[in-house]
């Protein structure tokens, strides 16, 4: 069976039924993080793409909500350097301890990378960010509006908001089955409520990219 095929059934495996137009909650479970290790996430998931589009550099300051095991965390730490910082954080224990094992090894990692365990509602974010990225755990949220009420915050007043999930129209490549999937039109609703404004969208390879800044009368408030 191919690791495309094990991902679908992984997450067939931990839905349930849906209430309303959202997928039920569920926390990806910690002991399947090997899954998301695939030998093609690199070539699908598009990485560089993601962080052009959040203008990520040399000393940016980011955070990874949602961050599990950490592979997109990696990625954002080589992007920024030894000058900038990556906030990777998750509300599974389990998860943050995997990222720290992840780092320990590399001193280049562990200088730049700091550890956050957020809560269902608050990711618990320092202020002033230049970039929020949420890859693969949107539909895990269980009060988005919340969620991203914080991490709008936390952003510096040009600071961007990317949030990378499965595209709704078709199943044909890796991630969770269709009714376990936030469709992009739903993301663009809540985040308008949470105070942030659409910047840019894109279409990846099996998924949608979706650019937010903070609201100009949002701003003026801080």
């Amino acid at each position: 069976m191919s690791v495309r095929a094990c991902l679908v059934l992984l997450f067939l495996a931990a839905a349930v039924d849906l209430t309303g137009q959202r997928p039920t909650h569920v926390l990806f479970p910690p002991e399947d993080l090997g899954f998301l290790e695939s030998p093609d996430r690199e070539e699908w998931q598009q990485p560089d793409i993601v962080m052009d589009a959040l203008n990520i550099a040399e000393g940016s300051r980011v955070a990874d909500v949602g961050a599990g095991g950490g592979w997109f965390t990696i990625r954002l730490a080589r992007r920024v350097g030894p000058g900038g910082r990556v906030y990777a954080e998750d509300v599974q224990r389990q998860m943050i301890e995997s990222i720290q094992r992840r780092i320990a090894d590399d001193d280049r990692l562990s200088r730049n990378v700091v550890t956050v365990l957020g809560t269902a509602d608050d990711p618990r974010l320092p202020p002033g960010l230049n970039a929020v990225l949420i890859v693969d755990a949107y539909p895990q949220f269980q009060n988005p509006v919340t969620v991203l009420g914080h991490v709008a915050k936390a952003l510096a007043p040009n600071g961007r908001l990317g949030i990378v999930d499965f595209k709704t129209d078709g199943a044909g490549g890796p991630g969770p089955p269709l009714d376990q999937r936030v469709d992009s039109s739903t993301v663009k609703l809540e985040a308008a409520r949470a105070g942030l404004a659409l910047l840019e969208e894109k279409a990846l390879r099996y998924q949608y990219l979706l650019v937010f800044g903070v609201e100009r009368r949002r701003l003026q408030a801080k």
